[in-house]
């Protein structure tokens, strides 16, 4: 009898130990984005605010009671590097979600995947209008593609109301890049403007990695442009502004977010300053949870001269771990399908950096962030400021997404 006590006893706390192995596996979240190459500086910034994220949620308890492990993938800005990753973590790392994208084009390319998958894909960078579009009901009966950047149809309006309404320019030029990206964002400038009975003067294209912009620059100026409205990233953006020194030729540049990243200030240098673009987050300790997000990474990461190389990636990846925690310890699950339904009907509200996230999401509308919550940017001194007094002065007011799209 005593014997076969110890037998059952046994067996029990063999049992108990394996559901307690099986309840703290980890929580595998997929991180994809450009670490090395011209978009590196938006995709180490997005990873380092999701590795804050992570760190934070991991040393208060995890979620569930288990800890996530985030799996990285440099995909190089790369369509068919994408394709690779978004496979690769889906089929062989099991992820339950990824976060990250940065690039349109590699977004458009691979989150089908995660999509046939049902499981759920955060793009918190990328902000190709069409992304969240995608995979709409009712074309599609669920669609796993989220977001908290601020998409273009988004940017293009606040590009012109700036270039146009508040500055009177008559003449604008577009200079876009052949990248999916920079193509879809010039229609919507060119919808933008069409909206306010103006149509560019010249609409130019160049290349990534293209060093010399002399030959879109004459065709703006000889067309008369009166300001330089642009589509790219910040290496390329830096050759227009130091390309229209060269000539001689000084315009103002209102473009997409990007003109704030790192390798547009630098490489730019003095050229670069007065580029003014939307902003969801500018790097301000305006709030104690901006505070606390500014100083978490300056300390963990240590970047030069305490800049952030792009702080609208790092906050946005920051709060879609956030975001993404949330989901899944309302579903209790980290099924796909159930964290999907989570994100769609988030109870609890979400405080991040960019603002505080109240119901985000429902099953027709993937996109966080709505056009009253980003500002205008400004490159002065070196680094990303407030361009109006009264957006520096009111920046304590979070901005929350309006209830209708």
């Amino acid at each position: 009898m005593h014997f076969r006590f110890k037998l059952i006893a046994g067996a029990v706390a063999f049992a108990v130990s394996a559901t307690a192995a099986v309840a703290a596996d980890p929580i595998k979240i997929g991180v994809s984005g450009p670490f090395t190459g011209g978009s590196s500086s938006m995709g180490v910034s997005m990873r380092d605010g999701v590795r804050l994220a992570a760190a934070e949620i991991n040393k208060s308890g995890g979620v569930l009671g288990r800890q996530i492990v985030l799996v990285e993938r440099d995909e190089e800005a790369k369509n068919e590097r994408g394709v690779q990753v978004a496979q690769e973590l889906i089929n062989k790392e099991k992820v339950v979600a990824t976060v990250g994208y940065i690039n349109t084009g590699v977004a458009l390319a691979s989150q089908r995947f995660y999509q046939d998958a049902r499981i759920p894909v955060f793009n918190n960078v990328a902000t190709g209008t069409i992304i969240t579009d995608q995979f709409k009901p009712p074309q599609y009966p669920d669609n796993y593609v989220f977001r908290n950047s601020a998409k273009d149809s988004i940017q293009a309006p606040m590009i012109v109301e700036e270039a146009i309404a508040k500055r009177g320019f008559k003449k604008p030029a577009i200079l876009a890049d052949s990248t999916n990206y920079g193509q879809l964002g010039r229609e919507d400038l060119e919808k933008a403007l069409a909206a306010k009975g103006i149509k560019p003067v010249a609409v130019e294209k160049f290349n990534i990695k293209d060093v010399d912009m002399t030959a879109q620059l004459l065709k703006a100026k000889q067309a008369g442009a009166d300001v330089i409205l642009t589509y790219g990233i910040g290496p390329e953006l830096a050759q227009i502004a130091n390309g229209m020194a060269k000539l001689g030729w000084k315009l103002p540049i209102v473009g997409s977010w990007t003109l704030s990243m790192a390798n547009y200030i630098d490489n730019s240098g003095a050229n670069g300053e007065g580029a003014r673009m939307p902003q969801t987050f500018i790097q301000e300790a305006n709030t104690p949870k901006r505070k606390a997000f500014i100083d978490g990474y300056l300390k963990m990461f240590k970047p030069k001269n305490n800049r952030i190389d792009s702080p609208v990636s790092a906050a946005q990846g920051y709060d879609s771990v956030y975001l993404l925690a949330a989901a899944i310890k309302q579903a209790n699950s980290t099924d796909g399908p159930k964290v999907r339904e989570a994100l769609e009907s988030l109870q609890a509200k979400v405080e991040g950096v960019v603002t505080t996230y109240d119901k985000p999401f429902t099953r027709d509308d993937h996109d966080a962030i709505t056009a009253n919550i980003p500002v205008m940017g400004e490159v002065k001194g070196g680094r990303v400021v407030y361009a109006y007094d009264a957006d520096l002065k009111n920046g304590a007011n979070v901005r929350a997404k309006h209830a209708s799209k």
